[in-house]
C-alpha cells in the first residue's frame, strides 16, 4: 500500500511539474540551460583540475620548479570554467525564482477570480480561512518544487555526462560510480516515501491552523464579550500544535536522511581512492585521471541532492495542487447575458418577481434543500418605494439577494426593467441596481475611496451629493481630513450608523435606477433613517439627483410608513400587499408583528440611543449617549 501511495504521488506530482513546464516553457528553458550549462561545467572542472595535478603540479614537484607557461594556462583555464559556472549559476536560479514567482501569481490571481465567479451558495459551504489558505499557502505549496526543478534536470545531464566520462576513463572505477548513484536514487526515493505523509498532514494542518485564526479575529467582538479569550487561545494552540509536531516529524525525518546523503558520495571518493590506488599501481590509469574522478565524487555531492530536494517537495505539491484545483474546478458559477440596459436612461427601473421558487442547496449532497421562497411574485413600480416585511426567516434578505442577482431562482424570473436579470451583463446590472447591506462593509481607505470604488465618471460633487442623501456629509465634514480620512480596517474609527450610512453613500454615488436597502439602516437613529428615506424618495424631482426606485427591507413602523406599497411575507410566501394602514386593519400577523416592532423599538430607547457608537482602540465599539 505505501508503494502504490508513493508511486501515486510520484505520478501526480510529476504531472504538476508538467502543468508548469507548460505553462512557463521559455522561462523554464533558461533555466534548464543554466543547470545543464552549470553541470558540465563542474564534471569539466573535474577533469580541469585532474589535468592540473597530473600535468602541472606533480612534474613542478619532480622537476622542483614551476612552469609559469603551464601554471598561466591552468589558471586561464579553472578562471574561465568558474566564469561559465557561475554564469550557469545564474541563469538557473533566476530562470527558477522568476518562473516560481509568476506561477504563484498566476494561481492566486485565477483562484481569487474563482471566488468571485462562484456563487453565495458556494461560498457559504466553504470557511474563509480555508479559501485564503487555498489562495495563499496552497498556490505556494503547489509551486514549490519549481525552485530546485531546473537544477534536478541539470543535475541528471551533468550524471550521465559523469557516468560517460568515468566509463571513458576506467571501466573499474565506472562501476564505483554505478554502485554509488543509484544508491543516491534509491536513498531519494525511500525518503520521498516517507516524507509524503508527513508533508500532507502538515499542508492540511496549515489550512486548519489559519481557519481557526481568521474566524477568532473576526469574531473578535463576540470573543472579547462573551470571555472566551482562554478557550479560543487553547483552541488555536491544540492546532497550532498539531501543526508543530507535524513540521518537527518532517524536519526529523530529514534530519536521519540528510546526513546520509551527503556521506554516500563521501563513501564513494573513498571507494574510488581505494580503487584507483589498486588500478594507479597496474598502470590502467594515470594520476591526473585518479584526481579527476575522485573530484567529481567530492563535487557532485551537493548537486545530487537537487533531485532529492524536488523529490522531497512533490507531496506537499500534490497537497497544494489539490486543495487549489478544488476551487479552479468547483462549479455552480452564473454565466451573464448579452443584453445592456440603456446607460443613459436616467429613469427608475421597475423590478418584477414573477413565481420565484428559491432554495439553498445543502452543505452535503446527500441532505435535502432548503426552501426558502415559494412562489412569490410582486412589483416595484418605476419611482416607487416597496417595503418588505415579515418575520425572521421569511425569505426577505433572499428577495433582496435575487433583486441583484447574488443568486438565482430555481423556478420563475426576476426582471429589472422588462429583462430577466439573467439576460443582462455584469456591468450593467451592477450600473443599474445596487444593493446596501445590513452588515456594512467598509475598506481600509480613505472615504473618498470607499465610495467611488474606482468607478469612472464619479467626482467629488458627485461624492458629496451622494454624502447629503444618505445624511452622512456632517459627519464627514468633521472628520480630520475630510474625503481623505482613512477610516481604518473595515471602517473601525467609524460608529455603526456612520458605516452604514458611508455604504449607502457608496450605492447612490453610482446612481442606481434600483435601489435595494436590505435593513441598511439598522444601526441609524430612526429620525435619520425617516430624513434618509424621505430624501430618497423626493430626490427624483430634483437636478443631478439619483432617481430609484427602492426596495426596503424594513422593521420600524416609522420607515414602513413611508413605503408606497408593502408586501408582507410569513414562511417564504407572499401573504399580502398593499399600504401600511391597509394591512395593519386587515391582516393580523402583520399588525402584531408591525406592534412587536414598534415595542422593542420603544423599549430600547428607554436605555440609550441608537445613532453614535464611540469606538475603542481595540475595535470593540459601545453605545454612548448624545
Amino acid at each position: 500500500m505505501a508503494s502504490r501511495t508513493s508511486r501515486d504521488v510520484l505520478g501526480r506530482g510529476l504531472a504538476v511539474l508538467g502543468v508548469a513546464i507548460r505553462e512557463q516553457p521559455r522561462i523554464f528553458a533558461v533555466a534548464v540551460t543554466g543547470s545543464v550549462l552549470f553541470g558540465a561545467m563542474t564534471v569539466a572542472s573535474a577533469f580541469v583540475v585532474g589535468a592540473v595535478v597530473g600535468d602541472v603540479v606533480v612534474p613542478a614537484i619532480e622537476r622542483g620548479s614551476v612552469g609559469v607557461g603551464a601554471l598561466a594556462l591552468a589558471a586561464v583555464a579553472l578562471f574561465g570554467i568558474s566564469v561559465l559556472r557561475v554564469a550557469g549559476i545564474f541563469g538557473r536560479r533566476l530562470g527558477a525564482g522568476y518562473m516560481q514567482y509568476r506561477l504563484q501569481a498566476a494561481y492566486r490571481r485565477r483562484v481569487t477570480r474563482r471566488y468571485l465567479e462562484l456563487p453565495l451558495s458556494w461560498h457559504h459551504r466553504n470557511a474563509t480561512g480555508t479559501l485564503l489558505s487555498n489562495a495563499n499557502s496552497d498556490v505556494e505549496a503547489a509551486w514549490h518544487p519549481i525552485a530546485p526543478l531546473p537544477f534536478a534536470v541539470g543535475t541528471l545531464v551533468m550524471l550521465v555526462g559523469a557516468v560517460a566520462s568515468l566509463f571513458a576513463t576506467d571501466w573499474a572505477l565506472a562501476l564505483v560510480g554505478l554502485a554509488v548513484f543509484p544508491a543516491l536514487f534509491a536513498l531519494n526515493v525511500a525518503y520521498s516515501r516517507r516524507m509524503a505523509p508527513r508533508q500532507a498532514r502538515a499542508q492540511r494542518l496549515r489550512a486548519e491552523v489559519s481557519g481557526i485564526a481568521h474566524e477568532s479575529f473576526d469574531g473578535a467582538l463576540v470573543v472579547k464579550t462573551m470571555g472566551r479569550e482562554a478557550q479560543e487561545t487553547d483552541r488555536f494552540a491544540v492546532r497550532a500544535g498539531e501543526l508543530r509536531d507535524a513540521l518537527v516529524s518532517v524536519g526529523r525525518l530529514r534530519g536521519v536522511f540528510d546526513p546520509v546523503l551527503e556521506t554516500l558520495p563521501s563513501l564513494g571518493t573513498l571507494a574510488v581512492l581505494v580503487v584507483g590506488t589498486f588500478r594507479l599501481r597496474q598502470g590502467a590509469i594515470s594520476v591526473a585521471e585518479l584526481v579527476s574522478v575522485a573530484f567529481l565524487f567530492t563535487v557532485l555531492a551537493f548537486p545530487v541532492r537537487a533531485i532529492g530536494w524536488v523529490l522531497a517537495e512533490l507531496p506537499r505539491s500534490v497537497a497544494g495542487w489539490d486543495r487549489v484545483r478544488r476551487v479552479l474546478d468547483a462549479t455552480g458559477e452564473m454565466p451573464y447575458g448579452d443584453t445592456t440596459l440603456d446607460p443613459a436612461d436616467p429613469r427608475p427601473a421597475p423590478l418584477t418577481f414573477t413565481g420565484v421558487r428559491f432554495g439553498y442547496e445543502p452543505a452535503e449532497a446527500h441532505l435535502p434543500g432548503t426552501e426558502v421562497l415559494g412562489e412569490v411574485s410582486f412589483t416595484v413600480p418605476a419611482g416607487k418605494t416597496v417595503a418588505l416585511v415579515g418575520p425572521t426567516g421569511a425569505g426577505k434578505s433572499t428577495i433582496a439577494s435575487l433583486a441583484v442577482r447574488l443568486v438565482d431562482p430555481r423556478a420563475g424570473t426576476v426582471a429589472l426593467d422588462g429583462v430577466d436579470v439573467r439576460r443582462l451583463t455584469a456591468a450593467s446590472l451592477a450600473r443599474t441596481a445596487a444593493l446596501v447591506a445590513q452588515v456594512p462593509f467598509v475598506f481600509d481607505d480613505t472615504v473618498r475611496a470607499n465610495i467611488t470604488l474606482d468607478r469612472p465618471g464619479i467626482d467629488d460633487d458627485d461624492v458629496w451629493a451622494a454624502l447629503r442623501l444618505a445624511e452622512a456629509d456632517g459627519f464627514v465634514a468633521a472628520l480630520p481630513d475630510g474625503l481623505d480620512t482613512k477610516v481604518g480596517e473595515r471602517g473601525t474609527s467609524l460608529s455603526g450608523g456612520q458605516r452604514q450610512r458611508l455604504t449607502l453613500a457608496r450605492a447612490l454615488a453610482g446612481r442606481p435606477r434600483l435601489l435595494v436597502l436590505d435593513d441598511a439602516t439598522s444601526a441609524v437613529d430612526p429620525r435619520v433613517e425617516a430624513a434618509i428615506l424621505a430624501g430618497l424618495r423626493s430626490s427624483a424631482g430634483e437636478p443631478g439627483a439619483p432617481a430609484a426606485s427602492i426596495l426596503v427591507v424594513a422593521y420600524r413602523r416609522a420607515t414602513i410608513a413611508l413605503a408606497d406599497e408593502v408586501v408582507y411575507l410569513e414562511q417564504g410566501r407572499v401573504v399580502a400587499r398593499g399600504t401600511h394602514a391597509e394591512l395593519l386593519a386587515t391582516v393580523p400577523g402583520y399588525a402584531d408583528l408591525v406592534t412587536a416592532y414598534e415595542q422593542a423599538e420603544v423599549d430600547h430607547a428607554k436605555d440609550e440611543t441608537y445613532d453614535e457608537v464611540a469606538p475603542l482602540s481595540s475595535g470593540l465599539e459601545i453605545e454612548v449617549d448624545r
